[in-house]
C-alpha cells in the first residue's frame, strides 16, 4: 500500500507542521479535539481543547485559523489512522484482519459524527477520506472473501454502511456496542 493510493495521507502530511515543537503541539491539539468532540460533539469549546492540549488558545488558532480547519484536520487524521491500522493488520488471518480493522472503524465513527455535524458533505476532504477508507478496507474484505470467510455478495461500501448504521445509535457502554457489532458481523460471515 503506497501513500499515493491514499489521498488523505497527503492531506495530513501537508497540514502537519515540520518543526518538532510545533508538530508536538499540533498532535496534542488533534488528540484533545478528538476527545472533546467524542464527549461534547461539534459544540466542543475551543478553549477547552487548547486547555486539554496544554497550549494557549493562540497556538490553537495558529494551527487552525478557523473552526472548520480543526474539524477537517481531526477527520483526516482519523481516516489516516484507519489506513495505518489496515496496513498493520494486513498480515493477520483474513477474518481477524477485517474485524480488527472494523473495530477501529467503529471508534472512528464517534469522531466522524461530531465532525459531520460541523462540515457539509461538499467538503473536499470527504472525497479524499472516503477514497482512502475504501482503499484501505477494500483489500481486507476482498481477502476475507477470497478465503471464503466473508460473504461475496457485498463490497466495502456495503460493509462500511452496515457498520456505520449499527454504531450510529447510543449504547450503554463499549461492551454493548461490541456485542451488537459482533452480531452484525455474524451476518457478514460466509455461510459454513
Amino acid at each position: 500500500m503506497t501513500d499515493r493510493s491514499f489521498p488523505v495521507s497527503e492531506i495530513v502530511a501537508a497540514r502537519r507542521p515540520h518543526r518538532k515543537d510545533a508538530a508536538r503541539n499540533y498532535d496534542a491539539l488533534l488528540a484533545a479535539a478528538r476527545e472533546a468532540f467524542a464527549e461534547n460533539g461539534a459544540e466542543a469549546s475551543l478553549e477547552d481543547i487548547a486547555r486539554r492540549a496544554g497550549v494557549g488558545i493562540g497556538t490553537l488558532y495558529r494551527n487552525f485559523p478557523a473552526r472548520r480547519d480543526l474539524f477537517e484536520s481531526v477527520y483526516a487524521d482519523e481516516v489516516n489512522n484507519l489506513v495505518q491500522v489496515a496496513r498493520e493488520v494486513a498480515e493477520l488471518e483474513p477474518w481477524e484482519a477485517l474485524t480488527t480493522w472494523l473495530q477501529r472503524f467503529t471508534d472512528y465513527m464517534v469522531t466522524k459524527r461530531a465532525v459531520r455535524e460541523a462540515l457539509d458533505d461538499q467538503s473536499e476532504i470527504f472525497d479524499a477520506c472516503r477514497d482512502s477508507m475504501y482503499g484501505a478496507g477494500g483489500p481486507l474484505l476482498e481477502r476475507a472473501q477470497q478465503a471464503g470467510v466473508a460473504r461475496k455478495d457485498m463490497d466495502i461500501g456495503d460493509l462500511l454502511r452496515l457498520v456505520a448504521g449499527v454504531t450510529a445509535t447510543t449504547f450503554t457502554d463499549d461492551a454493548q456496542r461490541d456485542r451488537v457489532l459482533a452480531i452484525a458481523l455474524d451476518g457478514v460471515r460466509a455461510a459454513r
